[in-house]
């Protein structure tokens, strides 16, 4: 299941890709919203080879995945590779110059299943894809709304 945004913003893009490369900050923002985060790695700039461990309540279950950057090319994408016990994901975030003050982002979420179980999540969840369309917009519009309020 593919899910895709592209938002609009009043930043230039190196901001912009500052901004969703700002990984301690959203480390914070996560923790606020409840979800237990480790870092795996030992580096300390940002690049391709960081690594978190994540576990958050989902649903009445703890849920526990692995995130680790494959790809870090400033200042255009960013690549997520991730995974638990049913779901292989992936993540993109791609900045592209608009203008030299504007920029668009253009965020992709691939869940694929790893098991039946969540096989049948995701074929159940796929009669709902319209909802699930704009939930994905409103949380990631939000979230991209969070990291680059501060930058403005």
């Amino acid at each position: 299941m593919k899910f895709s945004l592209r938002q609009d913003t009043g930043l230039p893009a190196v901001q912009l890709f500052d901004a969703i490369s700002d990984f301690p900050r959203m480390e914070r923002m996560l923790v606020r919203r409840g979800t237990s985060i480790r870092r795996v790695d030992p580096a300390q700039e940002p690049g391709a080879g960081m690594a978190w461990d994540l576990a958050f309540d989902h649903r009445g279950k703890r849920r526990e995945l692995r995130l680790d950057v494959t790809r870090f090319d400033r200042p255009e994408k960013i690549a997520m590779a991730g995974g638990s016990d049913s779901l292989d994901i992936g993540i993109e975030m791609t900045v592209v110059a608009l203008t030299r003050a504007k920029s668009r982002v253009i965020f992709e979420l691939k869940v694929k299943p790893r098991n039946m179980r969540a096989r049948l999540m995701l074929q159940t969840a796929k009669l709902g894809k319209a909802q699930l369309d704009r939930r994905f917009a409103d949380k990631v519009g939000k979230f991209l709304f969070d990291l680059t309020e501060r930058r403005r």
